[in-house]
């Protein structure tokens, strides 16, 4: 059985996901993680295409101290997007948080060199606390 194409079944466009994204960021600018992980779970499935959405269920689960589940939804946004260093910053976050020290520092040392001085010194910061 095939996967079903959510925005045809809704009759939806770009437009209402685009409204549904707003509306969730809006919870998170108010620090509402928990109002806005299911919004963003759901673009996820209506969109499966969009990296943004996995990375910020990722995120919504990292800030709520689950980084099991937020691996998850960095793995899918990598899938989608590739070797993106905000993502991958975060997915090094998830390792020290699970205890995988020696991945944690593994992919801190390549996110050292990043191109972006801040990932870089998140990086760092991250291989002098855990060294």
């Amino acid at each position: 059985m095939g996967r079903i194409d959510w925005l045809n079944a809704l009759g939806w466009g770009e437009d209402q996901l685009q409204d549904l994204r707003v509306t969730a960021y809006a919870y998170i600018r108010q620090g509402k993680y928990e109002i806005a992980l299911p919004i963003f779970e759901a673009l996820s499935i209506l969109s499966p295409n969009n990296a943004y959405d996995s990375q910020t269920v990722g995120a919504l689960y990292l800030q709520l101290n689950q980084p099991t589940k937020a691996l998850k939804a960095f793995d899918n946004a990598l899938k989608i997007e590739g070797d993106h260093s905000p993502t991958l910053m975060n997915v090094c976050k998830c390792f020290f948080m699970i205890g995988k020290k020696s991945e944690g520092l593994q992919l801190a040392n390549i996110l050292k060199n990043d191109a972006d001085t801040q990932i870089a010194n998140i990086a760092r910061a991250l291989i002098l606390a855990y060294s």
